[in-house]
């Protein structure tokens, strides 16, 4: 009976602890990521995007990489998943487009910006 209840106990501290001791979620999509739209009209497009979370929700930039000087493309809302995020923002000819991206693994989306493909991969 000793034993059974040693055990037991054993057991209970083991999941107790193991609950505890988990790290906190990272949250996924916030960081600096690079996006490659190959074939567009304008060539191969090369955007950085860094993605922070605001308020609970994410919000960023785009910067041309092949044209820093031009500024930073606001992203004007975000709408994520689990699984896949849908980022608005404000296309070269100054309207709204938008851009979508599932996960592939932890450092890299692969999705769609119009009919052109698009990839990303984490910074580091």
């Amino acid at each position: 009976m000793k034993t059974m209840c040693s055990v037991l106990c054993f057991l209970i501290f083991g999941v107790v602890f193991n609950g505890f001791s988990q790290a906190a979620p990272t949250d996924f999509y916030a960081g600096k990521w690079e996006i490659s739209v190959p074939g567009s009209p304008r060539g191969d497009v090369v955007f950085l995007m860094d993605l922070m979370r605001e308020n609970g929700k994410l919000t960023g930039s785009l910067v041309d990489k092949a044209d820093p000087a031009s500024g930073a493309r606001k992203i004007v809302k975000v709408e994520e998943s689990a699984e896949k995020l849908i980022i608005y923002f404000e296309s070269s000819q100054g309207d709204e487009t938008s851009m979508e991206l599932a996960k592939v693994d932890n450092d890299h989306l692969k999705g769609s910006v119009h009919n052109f493909e698009a990839t990303a991969k984490r910074v580091k």
